[in-house]
């Protein structure tokens, strides 16, 4: 027997599965996995604990009902993004109502969305099934989505769960939308060595500061054709945009700059593939490579993350449209779609709450959402998956 749904709740906030790119933050998944397992385990489901290679301490997990091919996949992330205790009113950890809400790190975004799965599958039996039901937990969502990639790679090993859904869906919080686009996410770091010195013999050194100044404008004209050439009607901000995030530079206003950091990221359209968007990079940075040998080096802070698209005339696409009471439509933020794609499914992104309150200070799902969420879960398993 699992515990009523308000306790399932509570006991995946209890959890803490933090994943940062600050080691001091980053956390194993592995508790909150673990539970995920043996709730799904007494549900029925053939669960596989599946470990990511070179990432210690994290973890996917796969969980099946019913055989064959096709079926209906839910999917989620296991991790959270950090907190600052100071700007809760609440706990994190502790799942606390208040105001007709329910408060909690990882309320919306995303570990409550297991809650309305098992709370769907609560007297689900494997004999009801005409096609199979997945469940996944991914790691690291929130920071490398290494989870989902390996997830799709290992899907085409042997030994490893073969997964064949018709269809997958993504309870990230869409205030029950259908999304069927979002932009990509790459970011960068421009390196230039130069050669420190004393400020006043400046012919004796080069100073890194007045090369970056040289490389700027370059990067602002390749902002001003990302945005001329791949526009998309699908988005609110229409082209992949550029943005200047971060630069750093010299330690003393008396030393000539030794070296001059750029970081930026690029937000692609699906117009714009990774494939395309490398050698404009690098036809960017070219002319500067030549000019100065070995002083300037592109670092990429991350593994790329591709747009992602689908049809929106679909069959899926149309029941989530009528169980959510509202048309499909696309967000500029990322998600692992373009990673369960991979797999072979139609994927579409659609969960409770809403994303204004992810990676917010008193994150909470509002308790007017449970019943509609509880309803739409329920109702995708009996189309998809019974008899």
């Amino acid at each position: 027997m699992l515990p009523p749904f308000f306790e399932l709740y509570k006991t995946l906030i209890a959890i803490p599965s933090i994943s940062s790119t600050d080691p001091a933050w980053d956390q194993s998944n592995e508790p909150l996995i673990d539970q995920l397992c043996d709730w799904f385990e007494r549900l029925g489901f053939k669960v596989h604990k599946q470990a990511i290679p070179d990432h210690p301490g994290k973890f996917n997990m796969i969980a099946q009902l019913g055989q064959g091919s096709g079926g209906l996949m839910l999917s989620g992330h296991s991790d959270t993004v950090p907190f600052d205790a100071g700007r809760w009113q609440h706990d994190p950890f502790k799942l606390t109502e208040a105001d007709n809400r329910w408060y909690g790190l990882g309320s919306i975004d995303m570990k409550g969305y297991f809650a309305f799965i098992l709370d769907a599958c609560r007297n689900l039996l494997e004999t009801d099934l005409q096609k199979p039901l997945y469940v996944v937990a991914t790691a690291d969502e929130e920071t490398s989505m290494v989870g989902a990639q390996y997830l799709a790679e290992a899907s085409k090993r042997a030994g490893e769960p073969q997964l064949q859904p018709d269809m997958a869906i993504i309870g990230e919080p869409t205030n029950l939308q259908p999304i069927i686009a979002h932009k990509g996410h790459l970011s960068y770091g421009i390196r230039i060595q130069g050669k420190s010195g004393h400020s006043s013999q400046p012919h004796l050194g080069q100073n890194a500061i007045e090369m970056m100044s040289e490389v700027l404008p370059a990067v602002l004209h390749l902002q001003q054709r990302l945005a001329d050439n791949y526009s998309s009607p699908l988005f609110d901000v229409p082209f992949p945009t550029l943005n200047l995030g971060q630069l750093q530079g010299g330690d003393s206003p008396n030393r000539i700059c030794g070296c001059c950091t750029l970081g930026f990221d690029v937000r692609p359209t699906p117009e714009l593939s990774l494939i395309e968007l490398a050698p404009l990079l690098e036809q960017t940075l070219q002319p500067f490579m030549q000019r100065w040998p070995n002083a300037l080096e592109l670092i990429s802070y991350h593994e790329p993350i591709p747009p992602y698209q689908t049809r929106p005339d679909t069959e899926l696409v149309k029941t989530l449209e009528d169980l959510g009471q509202r048309q499909c439509g696309s967000v500029n933020y990322c998600t692992e779609a373009p990673y369960l794609q991979e797999i072979g499914c139609e994927t579409v992104v659609f969960g409770v709450g809403s994303i204004e309150q992810a990676h917010q200070p008193n994150e909470y799902l509002s308790l007017n959402s449970v019943k509609p969420a509880q309803q739409a879960v329920r109702s995708l398993i009996e189309r998809y998956c019974l008899k």
